[in-house]
């Protein structure tokens, strides 16, 4: 049987984690480490992520504020809630939900919001620190793998790694944290001519494609271990499905991740560590 890497569980782990810590910074600085969320427009499902988001801050002694704006919003509008936040000494996380409605420019959102504020760890910035070795945080989803495996003691030292995807949220900063664990990387993407011949090389395949069902057991090697990032409304009866064909996986693959429940859960619990370990750096550093 495949082991099924459980995210919910390493989630609730890594909250428990982060309580002491929060309630250490309460009783030293007399608040509770804050994110504040921006949110523009009506999509309901951004709404439901946002609502989970102040959720899960809550339960562990956080404080969370969102704000919510109307789809009309200008881009000057949004860009002046940003440095007004960005300056806010009583914010230590600032997270925009994305996708912006069609007239904003996600482009300029990640050149604006303050690496020492970013809590997703997405933006030009923060992302040029992670990549030159020096993370304020990591990316959320793929420090979320990176936890799985580590709770699932999961060797990557020395063992041969394939990425299927190179975003900036995932794929690229997902490679290098696997080649910082000393694994041997390979990015596949769209153009690559030849990925299941490099997949079923793996001994650990991490799949951030975009595309539903992508991927099956004819493309791993026995025991391998499959992480699928892929979340789609489009399974069999309009269930979620990942990148992941997982239903093939039994008896194949050591160990892999289903979804849902398996690297989902991890993005809201790293979006919270890495909220908590902001909010200390510039108490520690004012100039921060």
């Amino acid at each position: 049987m495949v082991l099924i890497l459980d995210g919910k569980e390493v989630a609730k782990e890594v909250r428990a984690s982060l309580v002491p810590r929060v309630a250490k910074f309460k009783e030293t600085y007399g608040r509770a480490p804050h994110l504040s969320v921006v949110i523009v427009g009506d999509d309901k499902a951004s709404h439901v992520y946002v609502k989970n988001k102040k959720i899960a801050c809550e339960k562990i002694g956080m404080t969370s504020t969102i704000h919510t704006l109307p789809a009309e919003t200008t881009q000057s509008e949004l860009n002046q809630i940003l440095s007004k936040l960005n300056n806010d000494n009583g914010v230590d996380g600032i997270l925009v939900q994305f996708p912006l409605p069609k007239h904003l420019s996600a482009d300029e959102v990640l050149k604006l919001v303050s690496a020492e504020k970013d809590a997703d760890g997405l933006t030009y910035e923060s992302l040029g620190y992670f990549f030159a070795g020096k993370p304020l945080v990591s990316p959320c989803t793929p420090a979320g793998v990176i936890e799985i495996l580590k709770h699932y003691r999961i060797p990557v030292e020395g063992k041969r790694a394939v990425v299927v995807g190179r975003s900036n949220i995932v794929g690229k900063p997902m490679a290098l944290l696997l080649t910082e664990a000393n694994a041997t990387v390979t990015l596949c993407h769209s153009k690559t001519s030849n990925m299941s011949e490099l997949t079923k090389q793996a001994d650990l395949v991490v799949v951030a494609a975009g595309k539903a069902r992508l991927l099956g057991k004819e493309d791993f090697k026995k025991d391998a271990i499959v992480i699928d990032v892929g979340m789609h409304g489009s399974g069999q009866g309009g269930k979620l499905c990942g990148d992941v064909r997982f239903e093939e996986l039994d008896g194949w693959a050591k160990a892999a991740t289903p979804v849902p429940g398996g690297v989902g859960p991890m993005t809201i619990a790293m979006l919270l560590k890495n909220t908590c370990q902001l909010a200390e750096q510039r108490a520690r550093d004012p100039q921060f």
